[in-house]
């Protein structure tokens, strides 16, 4: 067993999750492909192998420390990028139904690359703004959890975000500054989308002890009809 082989199984055990070898060989097939795309496209800055395990693979799946995965039947990913967090999260846990969704064409093609590549069932990579899939019926008010990872500001992404989270389902915002501030500026969105937040969770990576943060949001109701705005006025005019 390699170095990263053995610090990345350990560190899951440490937290339960024990991983086959099928699920190994997934999470590196996922790596070389996400290297070897990535002189072609820009998908990540980190492409140092332990460095991709951890902040990256390990990272994405911090959201099943504080969320009960096991149970948990559908995800919506929004503006994944390379596919984090919903890849790692759907090797762990397959029985996951994903939707991805992403804005720029070229991530899309290498998501379903990756898809196929590792025999990944239920999910699909959708291409478009997420303002204008949430108007979707089949998507809208419809995920148990829905989670984005370093892509806006709070009350930006309530609007992005909560649309696709079904009452009684949870809104997980992947942060990694603190996000006292934040959250106080997005009181106003998440009063208009529905949202409460129900707490914001503080721990760090292994090896580097990098800061991560996570604001879990509560959907109190359906997400009103005037929301989600027009695709660029969410960014433009946050809530």
């Amino acid at each position: 067993m390699d170095d990263v082989k053995k610090l990345f199984t350990d560190l899951l055990k440490e937290k339960q999750l024990v991983l086959s070898d099928k699920q190994w060989n997934q999470f590196e097939t996922y790596f070389q492909l996400l290297v070897s795309w990535n002189e072609k496209m820009n998908l990540t800055g980190i492409t140092e192998r332990e460095q991709v395990y951890i902040k990256h693979f390990y990272d994405s799946l911090s959201l099943s420390f504080f969320l009960p995965f096991g149970e948990i039947r559908t995800l919506a990913d929004i503006g994944s990028g390379a596919g984090f967090p919903s890849i790692p999260l759907k090797i762990i846990f397959p029985q996951l139904k994903v939707t991805i969704v992403d804005s720029l064409n070229k991530r899309i093609q290498f998501l379903n690359h990756i898809v196929q590549a590792l025999e990944l069932s239920d999910v699909q990579c959708l291409h478009g703004r997420a303002e204008d899939l949430a108007r979707n019926a089949e998507l809208r008010d419809s995920y148990e959890v829905v989670t984005a990872r370093a892509v806006a500001r709070l009350n930006v992404l309530n609007e992005f975000c909560l649309p696709f989270v079904k009452p009684k389902g949870v809104f997980a915002a992947m942060k990694g500054s603190e996000p006292g501030e934040e959250v106080q500026e997005a009181k106003f969105s998440l009063k208009q989308l529905r949202g409460e937040v129900r707490s914001v969770v503080r721990f760090e990576l292994p090896i580097e002890q990098a800061t991560r943060h996570l604001v879990l949001i509560d959907k109190v109701g359906s997400t009103p009809a005037k929301y989600p705005r027009k695709a660029g006025i969410p960014l433009k005019q946050p809530l």
